[in-house]
């Protein structure tokens, strides 16, 4: 068996052989750190049993110690001038298929149908791009496809945002809206000299465990997210201003203060220190009046 791919002097030597230069527009940063790699894998509990997505998967170095504990991987990678280096790097693990698509494009839904049947769960695991970490997350969590858990590495800010309970500086809509599919952790803070090219920013590795079902009851989804979306649209404006400002006519302000005393919410309120609860009580009679 050659050499792990993620060690400064292969990941080298393969760069090297094969001529390839790195693209910024694509986010590229590869992992030269085999322990690290090998904690990830460990996060999502992955078996021979399992199958696995990855998203991004560059000259391979996770997609690596992925295969050498999952029944099945299939890795997205949309960056052509990677696919000859990925067959080479991956020739010794049969059961990995590399698909050349943009995740963000892919009926993630019907290419598992397809392809990944016979495996008794499946996760995602990747390292992924920071400049879409947020589309390509809601991508998979709002994909309806089963996922036993998604763990990524991105930019340690996010995964701190996404992770952080109410009342926090780093709580936000982000936090709110992923936490609604899924139970969220910061795994690990990965310093920013594991990587090649060094990004500017740590990162960490972020944990998400699938809900069966919301934790909290809405009427409509996708006016629960624009509440969110209103109520942080200006942190140092009160829960009160910011309504009136994104989300509910000026002139039914009295209307709003009434809904408010309602449901047992101080309208002097911020944003960030409302539970998630208090958001689902607040959409589903805010409804009733906006609309």
């Amino acid at each position: 068996m050659s050499k792990d791919i993620a060690t400064p002097v292969r990941t080298k030597e393969i760069l090297q052989k094969h001529g390839f230069t790195f693209k910024k527009s694509l986010g590229q940063n590869f992992l030269i750190d085999t322990n690290i790699l090998q904690q990830i894998v460990q996060a999502a509990g992955v078996t021979n049993k399992k199958a696995v997505i990855e998203v991004g998967p560059g000259i391979g170095a996770l997609t690596e110690q992925i295969a050498k504990s999952a029944g099945q991987v299939l890795a997205f990678e949309i960056d052509q001038r990677l696919l000859p280096i990925l067959q080479e790097t991956l020739a010794p693990y049969p059961h990995v298929k590399v698909v050349h698509q943009d995740i963000l494009e892919a009926d993630i839904g019907r290419i598992i149908e397809e392809q990944l049947t016979e495996y008794e769960s499946l996760s995602v695991v990747a390292n992924l791009p920071y400049y879409v970490t947020t589309p390509i997350l809601f991508h998979l969590l709002e994909s309806g496809v089963r996922f036993e858990h998604i763990v990524v590495m991105i930019q340690k800010e996010v995964a701190e945002r996404i992770a952080a309970k109410p009342g926090t500086k780093d709580y936000g809509s982000l936090s709110i809206a992923v936490q609604y599919y899924a139970e969220s952790k910061v795994e690990k803070i990965i310093p920013k000299t594991v990587f090649i090219p060094q990004p500017n920013v740590d990162s960490a590795v972020l944990k998400l465990t699938l809900r069966d079902k919301p934790p909290v009851q809405v009427n409509d989804e996708a006016f629960f997210f624009r509440l969110i979306k209103a109520s942080f649209a200006q942190r140092r404006k009160t829960l009160l201003n910011n309504l009136l400002h994104n989300l509910v006519a000026k002139d039914q302000k009295e209307e709003l203060l009434q809904l408010l005393d309602h449901v047992q919410i101080d309208p002097t309120r911020r944003g960030e220190t409302l539970t998630m609860e208090e958001y689902a009580r607040l959409s589903n009679e805010l409804q009733k009046i906006v609309g």
